[in-house]
């Protein structure tokens, strides 16, 4: 048989650093796997095996910022699994999420991971993004988000990997602190890269909502709804657009009895 013929082999010293981003991130899209199929039913057990990986391979390689930057980043985001979801299976946003329900030892070992990767002074992507969610993790201890902070990381991130869902999460990000419009001027300006990125009308919505752009609002939400694989995201989006809707019929109604 064909396979047969194909060796398998160690890399060498030399080989290991241009091979090492692609392993990099191909442990954590199998972590981004992990949270849920298309029929909304998560996978956890396939992200403690990324984090393992992700162990093994700074076990290996100590010296490497990048690999410590993504164990600190994994670590952040699976201390949160347990407040993503209700009691009752609902979806619950980062911003509406407990933190008394977050993992306390998994972030404080994220942390060691993330300040080791910070001393070796070779900044890239993957500590960028978890210093991204060690900014939100202080609300577990502070009560509050410096999302100056945060925009200063997203503005960083975008220079050096600048992806979609990275530029989406930082037109959110000034949203924060410049207003919604702010937000929605940067979300113009990758439109035609996110047609068919359901965080982008995601947020799209909910910046348009707060603008009072009730129409354009519906619209994006119904974009979003439409690109969402995950039951339980997909009912709270909905559970969004129908209120908004409901408002934006009040707020008619009540127009049209003032007039008469």
């Amino acid at each position: 048989m064909l396979f047969r013929s194909i060796s398998f082999e160690i890399p060498s010293a030399a080989q290991i650093p241009e091979r090492l981003e692609a392993v990099l991130n191909a442990i954590y899209a199998a972590y981004g796997n992990s949270w849920e199929d298309a029929t909304g039913k998560r996978i956890a057990e396939l992200g403690r095996e990324a984090i393992w990986l992700a162990r093994v391979l700074r076990e290996q390689l100590p010296d490497s910022a990048e690999v410590r930057g993504l164990l600190a980043l994994m670590l952040h985001c699976e201390a949160r699994r347990p407040a993503r979801r209700s009691e009752d299976g609902r979806y619950v946003p980062l911003s509406e999420q407990d933190p008394r329900n977050w993992h306390m030892p998994m972030i404080e070992e994220a942390e060691r991971e993330l300040v080791a990767a910070s001393q070796m002074r070779r900044l890239g992507r993957f500590q960028i993004e978890a210093a991204i969610q060690s900014a939100h993790a202080e609300r577990a201890y502070t009560g509050h988000t410096d999302w100056t902070a945060i925009v200063a990381f997203y503005d960083q991130l975008v220079r050096l990997a600048p992806s979609v869902g990275a530029m989406v999460a930082r037109a959110a990000a000034h949203a924060e602190v410049h207003g919604p419009q702010a937000g929605v001027t940067l979300l113009d300006q990758i439109e035609s890269r996110a047609i068919s990125y359901q965080p982008y009308w995601a947020v799209r919505a909910h910046l348009l909502q707060q603008l009072g752009r009730a129409e354009a609002a519906a619209e994006a939400f119904d974009r979003a709804i439409g690109l969402s694989e995950d039951a339980a995201v997909r009912d709270f989006l909905s559970e969004r657009s129908k209120r908004l809707r409901s408002e934006e019929h009040t707020s008619e109604l009540q127009s049209q009895n003032r007039i008469s």
